[in-house]
């Protein structure tokens, strides 16, 4: 087996595994409002106090107005990005910002979570490592939306391997692999150097688990993903895959927009979904943030990472208006997958903060949804501040705007329209 056979074959397994020919083409419908959503998971509990509502600064300055500078009563533990500039516009005045949105389940687990709003469902009887019973908005995309159904269009960025590969696709009978996306996992490229590894003879297939050890899937999550990739799609993924594992990740041409060490497993996977936005304009990406997920035992680490995402969801829209294919034919929505509990657990950090749980109470319920957008579509400074829109009105809302939500079978759409982000 030579060098490009190997890859190709490792990369329609794990690293990309849902690509198909591109041979199924259909007429663009005029249902469409856009061409490409990005939909960006700001998960890991994300609680609407600390993120919407400090009164002395906030922790998300890039994404909502006041001051710009993080509160006094937090400042200590912080390890500051960069603020943002006096004429910088923030996220809230560019489109609208759902402050009290909901998560209306008390299963605050983060891969239900994630299923929720992926699906559009909340009683999809997610198991954990187990395929969906229910399609992903990545299968309803690619199956109704009347556009070549390549899934160089369809991307799940991840921060995590575990579970969550399997928010590709489903096993249900009428969607499944066929209709999956493209999967990348960006942290398991910082230990995988391609080049030192044998590409021939009897060290082959030790390298073929070595990589899916090290990407962190078991044999039943890679044989549920792994699909047959066109030949010409392979080429470019592989010199994609190239440039990921030997450049940004070896940091020699890169430096995750210029945080330096600052930059944490969140901004590393948010800056390979810029990548992916550069590279192949896909017309859907779904990314994931999580590293907030810490507020279990470290309140003050939690409040780092919190301002972090918020930095780096302000430079995935940066990079969509650089883009000239997507920056007025793009919509970008950013909800976290669940909030935190109102009251704090008995674990302290080391700076004497009270951590805070997620365990199912009515505050854990609410979160945030921000929809940006070009100016003739998304209403701009809009600030909504009743109880308006919930987790599962994400599917149908992407189904809206990429023009296939009305072939979509009824049954799996659970939710409604996000109609008042839109003119």
């Amino acid at each position: 087996m030579d060098r490009r056979s190997f890859i190709a074959n490792v990369t329609k397994g794990i690293i990309v595994p849902t690509i198909l020919p591109s041979g199924i083409l259909c007429a663009k419908t005029s249902e469409r409002k856009v061409k490409h959503v990005v939909f960006c998971l700001f998960a890991g509990g994300i609680r609407n106090f600390e993120s919407l509502h400090k009164s002395e600064g906030n922790l998300m300055p890039y994404m909502l107005l006041g001051n710009e500078s993080i509160s006094t009563d937090i400042t200590e533990g912080i390890e500051f990005v960069p603020s943002p500039h006096s004429n910088y516009k923030q996220l809230e005045k560019q489109g609208t910002l759902f402050k009290e949105f909901r998560y209306k389940s008390d299963e605050t687990i983060h891969y239900s979570g994630h299923a929720v709003s992926i699906t559009g469902n909340y009683k999809g009887n997610f198991q954990i490592m187990k395929p969906l019973a229910v399609p992903t908005v990545f299968e309803m995309f690619r199956k109704h939306s009347g556009t070549d159904s390549t899934a160089l269009k369809s991307w799940w960025i991840t921060d995590q391997a575990g579970p969550f590969p399997y928010l590709n696709h489903s096993n249900h009978p009428e969607y499944g692999p066929l209709y999956g996306a493209n999967m990348l996992h960006p942290l398991s490229l910082q230990s995988i150097d391609l080049n030192k590894l044998n590409f021939f003879g009897d060290e082959t297939i030790k390298n073929i688990r070595a990589i899916k050890e090290k990407l962190g899937y078991n044999a039943s999550a890679t044989e549920t993903l792994g699909i047959i990739n066109s030949e010409e799609e392979r080429y470019k993924l592989e010199a994609f895959i190239y440039q990921l594992s030997n450049n940004i990740f070896s940091k020699r041409d890169y430096n995750f927009w210029g945080l330096g060490k600052k930059a944490n497993e969140d901004i590393i996977t948010m800056y390979t979904a810029a990548e992916v936005l550069k590279k192949f304009q896909p017309e859907l990406l779904v990314v994931n943030m999580q590293h907030s997920d810490i507020g279990h035992s470290n309140f003050t680490q939690m409040c780092n990472n919190l301002q972090k995402a918020d930095y780096a969801l302000a430079q995935l829209w940066n990079t969509i208006q650089s883009i000239p294919s997507m920056k007025d034919d793009t919509v970008l929505i950013a909800a976290p997958e669940f909030g935190r509990n109102l009251n704090s657990s008995t674990v302290r950090d080391k700076y004497g903060r009270l951590s805070v749980d997620h365990t199912g109470d009515e505050n854990s319920q609410k979160i945030f949804c921000l929809i940006l957008g070009p100016d003739n579509l998304v209403k701009k400074g809009n600030i909504i501040n009743d109880v308006v829109g919930e987790s599962i009105d994400i599917v149908p809302t992407i189904a809206e705007l990429l023009g296939f939500r009305s072939r979509v079978p009824k049954q799996f759409l659970h939710g409604r329209v996000l109609n008042e982000a839109f003119n």
